[in-house]
């Protein structure tokens, strides 16, 4: 597998499959003038029903793959593996790594109603680091959280806009919005691509919230403080997936809003 030149120092990111592609986004907003170096795990997605050790070593090998390419930095663009993998990812790469969380913070600060519901993966959302969120910030909000299985798998297939997608949202938001919800909270990076019809089912009055432009802005404030981290020449993507790279082409480009090439990682 190619790996960047070494005069050139990208931003790694990585995510289960195709939903870290919100982040992506994110960061070029946030840093027109840098290089970005995406992988897609696709042929493992989703990660929320996975084994822990299997997630962790998705995570590793990855990470080793962006650090052999030259990254100056690594984003988790994945809730699932930020809360099981951020640790020992951390504990092994000196880089900076930054990592996800669902937004609950803000949505506390946002609601109206004081409460606010969270859709995310069960992985995600069994995690150490939610229940210290939810303990952290819930004193006055009633936080409901929904876990969303399916969801990851229909953006995945390229079919985020489908009568069954909606389905799915219909039946994991409407309890939410039956218990008073006023705020949702899009606590899987791949849900931002579901957003348009979520906001078809709840209508203008409900809030949402999702964490990339934050995320962005932290990689940002990162890499202000180091050393060596200027990139050079014109800014570039690089995108990798681990999955059928004809499937990933049409999908990675759609999402991404213009065509581009895919690499296929072994």
């Amino acid at each position: 597998m190619s790996k960047q030149p070494s005069s050139i120092a990208p931003i790694g990111v990585f995510d289960s499959g195709v939903g870290g592609l919100s982040v992506l986004k994110a960061v070029r907003k946030v840093m027109p003038q840098e290089h970005l170096l995406y992988v897609a795990d696709s042929a493992n997605a989703p990660y929320g029903d996975r084994h822990v050790g299997f997630i962790e070593g998705r995570a590793l090998a990855i990470a080793q793959f962006l650090v052999e390419s030259n990254a100056k930095a690594i984003v988790v663009a994945c809730n699932t593996a930020t809360v099981v993998a951020i640790e020992k990812l951390r504990s092994t790469y000196r880089l900076p790594i930054i990592a996800m969380e669902p937004a609950i913070k803000p949505a506390v600060r946002l609601t109206k109603s004081q409460i606010i519901g969270v859709l995310a993966t069960r992985r995600t959302l069994e995690s150490p680091a939610v229940a210290d969120l939810c303990r952290l910030y819930g004193e006055n909000t009633r936080i409901i959280l929904q876990p969303c299985p399916g969801l990851v798998e229909q953006v995945e297939r390229g079919e985020a806009d489908t009568e069954f997608t909606r389905q799915l949202l219909g039946r994991y938001i409407a309890p939410l919005l039956a218990e008073g919800a006023d705020t949702l909270v899009l606590g899987c990076t791949h849900y931002p691509f579901l957003e348009p019809q979520i906001r078809r089912l709840v209508g203008d009055q409900i809030t949402i919230v999702e964490p990339s432009t934050a995320v962005a802005r932290q990689l940002e404030r990162r890499l202000m403080g180091c050393i060596n981290v200027a990139s050079a020449g014109m800014p570039q993507e690089h995108f990798y997936t681990t999955g059928a790279v004809d499937k990933a082409h049409a999908l990675v480009s759609r999402l991404w809003g213009e065509s581009v090439n895919v690499q296929g990682l072994v």
